[in-house]
Parts: C-alpha cells; sequence; structure tokens
C-alpha cells in the first residue's frame, strides 16, 4: 500500500520461461519514502477525501516528481502499487486495475464515489494518464497470460489489496474484536460502526484513519510508523557503539540478550517515547528520553522503557476508551515484533484491558487468498 512504481506500457517486463523480469519499470518508492516534507504536503491542493496525503503516498510521490523531476514523469505512461505492477504484468493489461483499498492508500481518492479526484489534480497539472482504473476490492483483474511458476496460462487473477485489510481479513475477525500488527511498523484495527460513512474532507492531525474494508465496511485503523523498527535501530547503534570498541556482536546476538535483560526488569522509571521515525499525523515529532537517572541506564532498564514506549505510544493513537466504545471484547495479537519478544507481550496485556490472544496468524497474503475463495 501507499508506495508507487511506474513503468512503460507494453514494456513493463520481459518473460523467460515462467518467470517475468523488469524491463522499463522505475524503482519502488515506498510508504517509508521522505522526500514530501510538511512544507511541501501543505503546498498541494486539499484532496475531496476524509483521507489526508502523506509522504510515502503514491499521489505525494507523483507532485514531487512533477515539481522536482517533470522529466522522470514523461518516460512513463503507467503507475501503481508494487502489487498492481505484477498484477498487470501477470495479465498482460494495457492499464492497470487498482482495488478501491490501494487507491485510497495513495491519496486524492474519494471512497464514496470511488473515483480520483481528477477535477482537483487537472487544475494543478497532475498527470493523471497515470491514474490506474479502480475496481472494487475482490474483484478480477484479469487472466495469466503465460504460465508462471507452474501456475497455468488463463488462470483468474484479482486486482490487488490493501496489506493491512488482508492481515485483517485472514484472521476472520469477530465485530468485537479489535486485531494488533506489530512487525515493523504497529497497527492497531477495529470494524468501524454499521452505517458509517466517512466525511470528504481529511482531519490530518488524526491519529485515527478510516480505510476501506469489504463489503461497504470501514476499518479504524491507528497506524503507526514506530514498531520493530524502533528495536532494530536500537540493536543497530549498540552494534555500531560496539564497533567503534573494537569489538563485533551482530544483531542476532544482542537482540535477544536486549529481551532477556528487559525480562529481568519488571518495570523502570526511565520514559522513552519511540516516535524516532515520526508518525503521519504529526510528522515533525521525534523521540526522547525522560527521567533518567543513574540507577535505570542498564541495557534491561533501556529495553522495558523501550518496549513501554512502543505500546503506550499505540496507545495514545487508540486508547482503550475508544476500543471500549466500538465494542470491542478481545485483541487478536500477532506481527514478527511481537512474536519474538515477550516484553512487548508484556507490555501489551498491562496496557489493554481486554484479552489478548496470541497465535491467530495475520498473514496479508493468506488474507488475500481467502477474500477471493470467497468471491460470490
Amino acid at each position: 500500500m501507499h508506495g508507487v512504481v511506474f513503468w512503460k506500457g507494453g514494456h513493463g517486463c520481459k518473460w523467460a520461461g515462467q518467470r517475468f523480469e523488469p524491463e522499463e519499470v522505475s524503482h519502488l518508492v515506498t510508504w517509508q519514502d521522505g522526500r514530501c516534507t510538511g512544507s511541501f504536503l501543505s503546498s498541494l491542493p486539499p484532496p475531496r477525501s476524509h483521507l489526508s496525503v502523506a509522504t510515502g503516498f503514491g499521489c505525494a510521490t507523483i507532485y514531487w516528481y512533477l515539481r522536482n523531476s517533470p522529466d522522470f514523469l514523461k518516460r512513463y505512461d503507467a503507475a501503481g502499487t508494487i502489487q498492481d505492477y505484477v498484477v498487470t504484468m501477470l495479465c498482460g493489461l494495457e492499464q492497470p486495475r487498482m482495488s478501491v483499498q490501494n487507491a485510497a492508500s495513495w491519496g486524492y481518492f474519494n471512497t464514496t464515489p470511488k473515483s480520483w479526484n481528477i477535477d482537483i489534480l487537472g487544475e494543478s497539472h497532475f498527470p493523471v494518464r497515470l491514474l490506474p482504473k479502480v475496481v472494487d476490492p475482490g474483484d478480477l483483474a484479469g487472466e495469466t497470460s503465460c504460465a508462471w511458476h507452474a501456475i497455468p496460462k488463463g488462470t483468474k487473477v484479482g486486482a490487488a489489496l490493501g496489506d493491512c485489510q488482508c492481515s485483517v481479513y485472514s484472521c476472520v475477525p469477530e465485530s468485537t474484536d479489535a486485531v494488533l500488527n506489530i512487525g515493523t511498523s504497529a497497527q492497531l484495527t477495529i470494524l468501524a460502526p454499521v452505517g458509517f460513512h466517512p466525511g470528504e474532507t481529511p482531519d490530518p492531525h488524526s491519529p485515527v484513519t478510516y480505510f476501506p474494508y469489504f463489503d461497504s465496511w470501514y476499518l479504524a485503523v491507528a497506524a503507526s510508523l514506530n514498531g520493530g523498527n524502533v528495536l532494530a535501530t536500537f540493536a543497530d547503534m549498540l552494534a555500531e557503539w560496539i564497533a567503534e570498541l573494537g569489538l563485533e556482536v551482530p544483531r542476532s546476538v544482542l537482540y535477544p540478550r536486549m529481551i532477556q535483560a528487559a525480562l529481568a526488569r519488571a518495570d523502570t522509571a526511565l520514559s522513552v517515547c519511540p516516535t524516532v521515525f515520526g508518525e503521519r499525523h504529526r510528522p515533525e515529532q521525534r523521540g526522547s528520553v525522560t527521567h533518567i537517572a543513574a540507577s535505570d541506564l542498564s541495557l534491561g532498564h533501556v529495553t522495558r522503557a523501550l518496549c513501554h514506549g512502543v505500546v503506550q505510544n499505540l496507545h495514545s493513537m487508540m486508547p482503550s476508551q475508544r476500543l471500549g466504545e466500538a465494542g470491542a471484547k478481545r485483541i487478536l495479537a500477532s506481527g514478527s515484533a511481537l512474536s519474538k519478544n515477550e516484553v512487548l507481550r508484556q507490555e501489551v496485556e498491562r496496557t489493554y484491558p481486554f484479552p489478548v490472544v496470541y497465535g491467530k496468524d495475520m498473514d496479508a497474503a493468506a488474507g488475500a487468498a481467502l477474500v477471493m475463495l470467497h468471491r460470490k
């Protein structure tokens, strides 16, 4: 979701046996891209949508190229998320077909009429020719034009879907389930109320976003940019410090020792605000450490405070009270950072007063497959 890749129609790939290789294709600009500063984003026309536009979003990146490298855009006549590119190549389509979910993640898309803000974009000379055709989640994009890794030619292919939505769908939650995923980033999600309809103006300062789900439902999502990547950054920092001292300890060794040290510390007065990557609703925010005392500087104290901070940051975006008001009865929790880190799991259970169920695998690929299996 969010990211963008460009290609030349009819020349996006070349087939070699049962696989294809990129041909006239740009590098992928991911959701983590930071080229669109706050001042740049504020200079863009306001979208007619309940969804704000942030750095790393497809339309924001295209605007950046339009203003800073217009010749780059002239080389391409198609664009989409990376998964849209794959679907387009598999089906040999002339024009990509993008699901409502991915279109919403690009910005300048109104989910009620399911249409791009063509008038707003056109008035600012945005290259609307690059906007994909939009279809409903679960719709077919086409059929495989060639055999692909033993998948036969003529196999039906669905339009690419949002990874967040598919991750939630994969665990088949009840309407009273909140879904937590802490991997590289962190998301806490719950179904919006029956009949929810978003407005047409965004609230860029709201930490909760409403993403289109399936069958006219919406997901209320607190999507933090700071999750397991914060702990990975801390481990990398430790490894660099150790290397500067003339020693070498790989991160694969450091990470489990960090966790073990934190498990020996049930609590700490040290306070870490972990937002080293900012947040979409507060892009200027950075991390900080407070309540520093000589007694709280051990590896265990710092790691415990860091894990506590990651969960507290997510809680500040979607508090327990809000989950309760939405009807939440339990939390289904998953993600690589949670599965590897018992301290994070402890902090989740301390922070949210709901039963937390682990082991309910959330996998976007499995969710996408289930969506297509359940098609009518």
